[in-house]
């Protein structure tokens, strides 16, 4: 079934023009003007919206296992709120236990995955290193299409990768064309604090924040920068949260280092007061790492998105519910880590982004789709309205209003972190694979539907990398 997106104003990362869009066989087919729809078409009528590329999140968590307990949000669940927030796609993380085989946890993953609603992708976590560990990689990359590598430097005594795991793997990800990224905290230095706070009494989530300051988080930035500087090899930083990470990307990135940031939608807009309110079940529902920050921190974040220091938003959408939080009702360190938010990036964004002058609409784009698809090798097939992409549009009107609550929103979480937030500017249709997936407040979606997107690895500008790191040959490209 065709469908016809009559009347908007296309806005793509690098412009905005009045046209409409024709989706068949799931494929964008034409953008232009007074376009006619085929005999069978669904006409969306876009008029005073605007039609952009479907919300791409490189940073989720479904069905996570994790601190004793499993993610409250499957696959299912967690792509249906997103279509319901104009994301058409997630990039989630495999994450191996210790010693466990990289290729047995992906294949884990990806039948996890069979139920997704929308399309994604998988970054795989390195979380040990053996020569398996080598050769394994090389299978994910060339007969998997993974082309992007995880790095815990938190979690000591469970997934933390070491400067011996860290150096290995980025060696290894420079030869295979993929691209290595960090989440950013010592987890040496987290580790001692947690235990010094505990035994002074402090238990609650207010121990949290305290056990795992900015310069934690700038230390290991900056550690991983340097290690990615010597072995020459690209790298992307998750979830930034603070002043001292972002200061670190940005000297690299003045020095001409190929470093990328990430921003999470909550780290711009939720100050650590949060882990003070009394209510246990309040505060234990903001525990995530890193940490929300003092105020400061957030006018440093949206100054790095619009420097363009900072490339991409996402969510770390995590969520464990009020039962499972109350895990570490008598010790933070118990508390497990992780809250939501991927139906609510975009529109919170776009209010206060757009809507207060900090981004234009086409930076809008840049953030929440373009750049990850172009970081991560899949553009222009996500992250562009143009002829030949995939067609995951989202039509925004800028003129819809909502208060979002867990009363209305899709997530499968007892407490969303924007709770009662007032916004302005949210999706009136979703488009996903050329369907019609959300209207007018209504999802209309299939279980399995979502597909697993190939990403290849990178060339040639890798091939001058591994000439400069004095590698051999490079990989084959598979397009």
């Amino acid at each position: 079934m065709s469908v016809l997106i009559k009347g908007g104003t296309v806005v793509n990362a690098d412009q905005s023009v009045r046209a409409d869009v024709l989706c068949d066989g799931g494929l964008i087919t034409a953008v232009g003007t007074d376009l006619e729809a085929p005999g069978n078409a669904t006409v969306v009528d876009a008029g005073g919206q605007y039609v952009m590329p479907g919300g791409i999140d490189p940073h989720t968590h479904m069905q996570l296992p994790f601190m004793g307990t499993v993610a409250s949000e499957d696959f299912e669940s967690g792509t249906k709120a997103g279509l319901a927030g104009g994301t058409t796609m997630i990039i989630d993380f495999v994450i191996p236990a210790p010693q466990q085989n990289i290729l047995e946890a992906y294949h884990q993953w990806r039948e996890w995955a069979e139920k997704a609603a929308s399309d994604y992708t998988f970054h795989v976590a390195i979380t040990w290193w053996d020569d398996s560990v080598h050769d394994d990689m090389g299978t994910l990359v060339k007969e998997y299409g993974v082309n992007s590598f995880k790095h815990f430097m938190a979690y000591k005594g469970a997934i933390m990768a070491d400067d011996e795991i860290l150096v290995n793997s980025f060696a290894r990800s420079l030869e295979l064309g993929a691209i290595p990224t960090v989440h950013a905290e010592n987890g040496e230095l987290v580790f001692r604090l947690q235990k010094e706070l505990f035994e002074k009494g402090i238990t609650g989530p207010e121990g949290h924040p305290l056990s795992r300051p900015p310069e934690c988080e700038g230390e290991a930035a900056n550690r991983a920068i340097r290690i990615a500087e010597v072995l020459k090899v690209p790298l992307y930083i998750v979830h930034n949260s603070c002043r001292q990470s972002l200061e670190a990307i940005t000297r690299a990135r003045n020095e001409g280092q190929r470093v990328f940031g990430e921003v999470l939608a909550g780290h711009l807009l939720i100050d650590d007061s949060v882990y003070r309110d009394k209510d246990f079940e309040k505060s234990a529902a903001h525990v995530m790492s890193p940490p929300f920050r003092d105020k400061s921190h957030q006018e440093a974040l949206w100054q790095g998105l619009q420097s363009g220091n900072l490339q991409t938003t996402a969510t770390d959408h995590c969520c464990f519910c009020a039962d499972q939080k109350a895990a570490g009702k008598d010790d933070f360190r118990l508390i497990p880590n992780g809250t939501g938010g991927v139906e609510n990036r975009m529109e919170v964004l776009w209010h206060h982004g757009v809507g207060t002058g900090r981004l234009t609409m086409n930076e809008f784009v840049k953030v929440t789709s373009t750049n990850a698809a172009q970081i991560f090798n899949i553009y222009p097939r996500k992250g562009s309205v143009s002829v030949g992409a995939d067609a995951d549009i989202v039509v925004w009107d800028p003129e819809a209003t909502k208060t979002i609550s867990t009363k209305t929103d899709h997530q499968n979480v007892d407490y969303n972190i924007f709770e009662g937030m007032q916004i302005k500017g949210s999706p009136s249709h979703t488009i996903s694979q050329g369907n019609v997936v959300y209207a007018n407040g209504e999802l209309n979606v299939e279980r399995g539907a979502g597909r697993y997107v190939n990403r290849p690895p990178f060339a040639p500008y890798y091939d001058a990398l591994r000439k400069q790191a004095h590698l051999a040959e490079p990989v084959a490209v598979r397009r």
